[in-house]
């Protein structure tokens, strides 16, 4: 490599070191509320760093890169409208029971002495049907949590079970926008990306599943006496009905059909909102402000719950929490994020100084297990750097997927990769945002709960070992 290439590479590493230094700041200064504008604006700034030495050292006029921010932010605009919808779903699924429901039934299945894996799979089917991590840990994850200290067990192990089983449906939900992600910037179908993840998923699962299964056969616990309670409060402010469950029934129906995600969340939402005025009437009505139902309450209630945060009184705050909804209106940071993150990637791409990164990497990935070995390496440590799954997804796959291609295998080999490495490792980082996030609400350090997340260690290590097998991995026909 000349001394000329060597500055080329440096310079091309400048914007992402400038970026890392801002990620890094705005996280010590704001800590779980960076996401509400500070990461955004550290893009923003890295991508003016990117486009000053694309402008004054590359000499690449502005309307390409002009040109490469908008390739870039368009690619996602499918993402965008199902990351909104997705809102909409998990906001109208709890205001019409449909999650209590779950939740209630879930309750009802733990036994001291699987507690521990209960709770992995109680959070893992939450977490996939309303498709937010961070919704599940910060709902049924702090009831669990409060159920497992009661009975003996430490804080760690808990919280180690409840991000084990949030993140694998973080992973595998259509809900997820991590999923939704990773299948957009992989320009793989969203179904198809989900079902390809199996291979690698359902061992790591498994294996998970078993340790807890062991770990708490020899622990000495005592009988549970917080889930009457919360039992007790579902059950005093909705009507809990089995046929609550057609709902997600449906919904998996339209999904084993493989209908376009944006039709199965729409027509899902469109059933959640049938549901809730006949079963969670008085509950539409509380959410819009009124004291009586009435057909103004019912449409200003399901609206709301569609778009907007919503609380209900529970008469027990931790209970309240678990049925909070964010709609639309929550997702809004997530789309902020990924705007911002889509021109830093969109100028680093069309200035060339993402295909110079990716030169180091190259070397690296002569073999099939290399390769996968290196996408899932570069996106931990793309969590490390820039300190958000959202951002070491969009990085990673623009780094990797001209390599892919090159080397002859499928989109989706990549986009499993990512959702291996990038997302189920993000809650593993201390200062990440996901790290921060879960920390925060569980009140359980991170490096706390880290040895015992055995589902977010395992996936990379599943990952890579699958790729050298070489089970279900095919090269492109010509």
């Amino acid at each position: 490599m000349t001394k000329r290439n060597v500055a080329e590479v440096l310079l091309s590493l400048l914007p992402v070191i400038v970026l890392v230094v801002m990620l890094a700041t705005v996280i010590r200064v704001f800590g779980t509320a960076s996401l509400d504008g500070g990461s955004q604006v550290s893009l923003l700034v890295s991508a003016g760093v990117c486009t000053a030495i694309s402008i004054l050292y590359f000499r690449i006029p502005w309307k390409d890169l002009e040109e490469g921010i908008k390739r870039s932010v368009g690619s996602v605009t499918t993402a965008i409208i199902i990351l909104l919808m997705i809102g909409a779903v998990s906001g109208i699924w709890i205001l019409s029971g449909v999650v209590p429901t779950l939740i209630h039934y879930g309750l009802m299945l733990i036994h001291p002495k699987f507690f521990l894996v209960t709770t992995c799979l109680i959070c893992a089917i939450v977490s996939v049907l309303t498709g937010s991590s961070w919704s599940t840990i910060a709902t049924i994850g702090i009831a669990l949590l409060g159920i497992g200290q009661a009975q003996g067990f430490s804080s760690g192990l808990i919280a180690g079970a409840i991000i084990s089983g949030a993140y694998f449906g973080d992973k595998m939900s259509p809900l997820s926008d991590t999923t939704v992600l990773a299948s957009t910037m992989s320009e793989v179908p969203l179904f198809n990306h989900i079902r390809y993840m199996v291979y690698t998923v359902a061992p790591t699962m498994v294996i998970t599943l078993i340790i807890f299964t062991i770990i708490g056969l020899n622990y000495n616990i005592s009988d549970a006496t917080l889930i009457e309670t919360y039992q007790q409060s579902l059950q005093e402010h909705f009507n809990l009905s089995p046929w609550l469950m057609i709902v997600p029934a449906m919904t998996l129906i339209m999904i084993a059909r493989r209908w376009p995600a944006v039709i199965v969340l729409f027509l899902s939402s469109l059933i959640g909102a049938i549901f809730a005025l006949f079963f969670q009437p008085h509950i539409l009505a509380e959410v819009a402000g009124e004291t009586e139902i009435s057909a103004y309450s019912q449409f200003a209630g399901v609206m709301k719950g569609m778009y907007d945060i919503t609380s209900i009184d529970m008469g027990h705050p931790q209970v309240s929490e678990l049925v909070a909804t964010r709609g639309m209106t929550g997702m809004l940071n997530t789309i902020y994020l990924i705007l911002c993150a889509m021109c830093f990637g969109g100028c680093m791409t069309s200035s060339g100084m993402l295909q110079r990164i990716t030169s180091l990497i190259l070397p690296f990935t002569r073999s099939r297990g290399s390769l996968v070995a290196s996408t899932v390496s570069t996106g931990v440590f793309m969590n490390c750097m820039v300190a958000d799954q959202y951002l070491s997804i969009i990085l990673t796959a623009n780094m990797f997927k001209g390599v892919y291609h090159r080397r002859g295998y499928e989109d989706r080999l990549m986009s499993r990769s990512i959702e291996d490495s990038a997302t189920v490792t993000s809650p593993l980082i201390p200062w990440s945002s996901c790290g921060m996030t879960q920390a925060t609400i569980l009140g359980v350090p991170t490096l706390t709960y880290l040895p015992y997340c055995f589902f977010n260690i395992l996936s990379p290590l599943m990952s890579i070992t699958i790729a050298m097998i070489g089970y279900k991995i095919f090269k492109r026909k010509p």
